[in-house]
Parts: structure tokens; sequence; C-alpha cells
């Protein structure tokens, strides 16, 4: 039976977004292993195997059901250990954590600001005023006014990305010669904005753009599969 993965969709269930959601869904691919994904709007995120957890992801693999995409991560590495791993042990897994918390910090903190709006506008209907007063608490302003910087910040942000630069210039991916979790946090970051925006944070020539390109390929094109946003 294939693993059930819980993906937050918008108003179009076909382009599942949450930057959670793509790096599990990276990380079961990695794995080899067939998955389901059931579209979950934002507020049918409460009613997710009885409410286990208070966001997805959430992947139900026959009886176990695991929450938290960095959990799910470790619950993959462990269940299925004859399986491509995702940390090549102890030293990939801290580092995977440090990763994470670059990624929230450094991609999340403006990425998310500036597409604000456009994820807005993709949602259903029913989803909108959640969202709407949900980040108007969490950001203190009008969702209208969240995004208004993003061409001011942009030229910071992409300055900010340049370790990640100064690795990709030694292999083609944050995991080596292949891609690890870490790689799929990251990428995780951009397919949000990828699918849910026509804004473009990286330029072309972007070394970190290239890295991205790869990524998309990745299991098939997996991510690829999910048109970028017009």
């Amino acid at each position: 039976m294939a693993i059930l993965l819980y993906d937050l969709v918008g108003e179009d269930s076909a382009r599942p977004f949450s930057p959670h959601c793509w790096k599990t869904a990276f990380a079961l691919a990695h794995k080899g292993l067939s998955f389901e994904s059931v579209p979950t709007p934002f507020t049918a995120v409460p009613n997710v195997e009885e409410g286990v957890c208070k966001t997805v992801p959430v992947i139900r693999d026959g009886s176990k059901v695991v929450g938290d995409s960095f959990d799910i991560a470790l619950y993959l590495e462990e269940a299925y250990p004859d399986r491509p791993s995702l940390f090549r042990g102890d030293g990939g897994k801290a580092m995977a954590r440090f990763i994470e918390r670059w990624s929230q910090s450094t991609l999340h903190s403006f990425l998310g600001a500036a597409v604000l709006m456009d994820i807005h506008d993709r949602l259903a209907p029913a989803d909108r005023d959640y969202f709407r007063k949900s980040r108007e608490i969490r950001f203190g302003k009008k969702l209208e006014e969240v995004g208004q910087g993003r061409e001011a910040g942009l030229a910071a942000w992409r300055s900010s990305l340049e370790p990640l630069r100064q690795v990709l210039a030694y292999q083609p991916f944050i995991g080596g010669e292949g891609p690890l979790f870490s790689d799929y946090i990251v990428a995780g970051a951009l397919q949000w904005v990828r699918v849910m925006s026509p804004f473009q944070p990286l330029e072309k020539a972007d070394p970190v753009s290239a890295w991205f390109e790869r990524c998309l390929d990745l299991h098939g094109g997996l991510a690829r599969k999910v048109p970028a946003a017009a």
C-alpha cells in the first residue's frame, strides 16, 4: 500500500505548495517509496488523521502516522535503512538541522513575506479568511502591506545566499555528488515560491538557480511536473 502524504494545496488541488510538504515528497522519492498525495487545504488540516498535528505534512505509512517534515525524514531513515540514505549518518543529520534553521531564518523569512499576497490569491475562497487573519496577526500589518518591500530587499537576500554559492562551487549538491535531505530543505523553500508566485527571487545566472534546476529534475522530475506559476 502506498504511503499517504497529506499535502497542502490552494484552490488548484494539483498544485501542492508547502515547502515542508515538498521536503517530504522529495524524501519519499529519494527513498524510492510509493506515495499518494492527499490534497489538503488549510481549513482541512485540523481534521487530518483525527487532528494528530496542527500542520502538514503528515504521512500515514500503514498503521504509523508521523507529522513534521524533519521527523518524517528521521522516521523514513530508520524504517527503510536498506534504501538510499537521506543523511548518510549522524553528521548528515546534524548538518540538516543547521540547514533547516538557516532556511527558516534566511530563506523563509524573506520569501514568505515576498509572496504572501500571491499565496492568498491562489487559495480556495474558504481558506482565504483563515489565511488573512492568521498572517496579519503574525506580521502585525495588512496582508497587502507585507510584501511591498520585496524588490528593495531582494539584493540583500540574494547576497545572503553567498555561502550556498561557495558550497556549490565545490560540488553539485549540498549533500555532495548527490542530494541529501539538506538539499530538499532548501529546494522546498524555492519550490514554494515557484508554484505560487511569478516572483523571481533568483537570477538565471546564479549558481543557486542552476542547482535548483537540478533539484527540479530529480526523481523523474517530481517537482518540475507542477508548472511554475504564471
